[in-house]
């Protein structure tokens, strides 16, 4: 037939050319022989891992697709897990979190960004003096750890510098441990002690802003941490940002479990976009048990008619310190002067 004329019987007998691919298949790898790990520190793409002793570094596995890992994620891996120098893993599978820390970056920002997860204390870190507290810092410090259910630790530094009573009298009906510390006349820390025993078994968080001493504790927590230590301006009185990522140190072993510690680079900014008030009265039950009967949509700040907090302190049965306490909390998701 000449070229380019066809007819009926030729379409029958047509193949089309077929495109030499693979077939595509819902079935995925199982990875029977992935292994555990927590993942220490995050790295422009690259995860330091921590298994059975040793130091891994991975990557994140194509599956995984655009899931977020972060520091103190419990993961799974497979491929080269030896450790030697040049030893690439790769990270298939991030198990469920227990908890999750996470701030915005400012109250009307959309975006959470998760700090570190599986944690179990946040330790706030603050100077009495050299800089100066900022409570309503704290204060929202304190909402981030009850909404992701952390326990709350405040660590009041440089007392030799201020007497901690007066912070501490602010957060003391709300229930807020502490430990204090500041250095003798040799250099040595005076409460570190304390801290240690408030770590021990625990996976913590440490954050604070700038200058307050948090990674001065770190050094002496954890010796071969060698994390950067600054100075606090004396014109502005802000210290300068010396960690610039979140490393999980795990702490020297002792009789009993020894625990961890989570330093984070230093925080001015805590976004509370996140946070809604109902969540953050379930941290405190013996006052949510008061707002059983509020109206629908309450948020148990001050000026909200017929809250049951309000008729729980006229009738006795709250304290109206720790209520007072609890809404200055509320207010600090509202303030953005911090």
């Amino acid at each position: 037939m000449p070229r380019g004329r066809y007819d009926e019987n030729d379409v029958e007998h047509y193949d089309r050319p077929r495109r030499h691919t693979r077939p595509r298949t819902k079935e995925r790898p199982s990875y029977d022989d992935a292994v555990d790990a927590v993942v220490t520190t995050v790295d422009r793409g690259r995860f330091t891992l921590l298994l059975d002793g040793r130091t891994v570094t991975a990557m994140k596995a194509r599956p995984l697709g655009r899931k977020g890992v972060v520091v103190g994620d419990r993961v799974r891996v497979v491929g080269d897990v030896s450790g030697a120098e040049g030893s690439l893993a790769r990270i298939v599978e991030v198990t469920a979190r227990t908890t999750v820390l996470r701030r915005t970056a400012d109250d009307d920002d959309p975006v959470e960004r998760v700090i570190v997860a599986n944690a179990d204390q946040l330790v706030v870190v603050t100077a009495l003096a050299d800089p100066e507290p900022r409570s309503r810092w704290i204060d929202r410090a304190l909402v981030a750890a009850y909404d992701a259910g952390l326990d709350p630790l405040l660590c009041l530094t440089k007392a030799d510098l201020e007497d901690p009573e007066t912070l501490l009298s602010t957060y003391r009906s709300l229930g807020v441990p502490w430990v204090v510390t500041h250095r003798d006349a040799d250099g040595r820390i005076v409460g570190l002690d304390d801290l240690a025993e408030r770590l021990a078994g625990r996976a913590s968080v440490m954050i604070g802003t700038s200058g307050v001493g948090k990674s001065t504790l770190v050094n002496a927590l954890v010796p071969h941490a060698r994390r950067e230590t600054g100075h606090v301006n004396a014109v502005t009185g802000q210290g300068r940002h010396t960690s610039t990522s979140a490393v999980m140190l795990p702490l020297p072993g002792s009789d009993g479990p020894a625990g961890s510690i989570v330093d984070t680079p230093g925080i001015r900014s805590f976004g509370l976009a996140h946070v809604q008030p109902e969540h953050l009265i379930e941290a405190f039950p013996d006052l949510d048990e008061m707002t059983e009967d509020c109206p629908r949509g309450c948020t148990h700040a001050a000026d909200e008619p017929e809250c049951g907090l309000d008729e729980a302190v006229a009738s006795g049965q709250a304290d109206p310190e720790r209520v007072a306490s609890f809404r200055r909390l509320l207010d600090a998701r509202s303030v953005t002067d911090y």
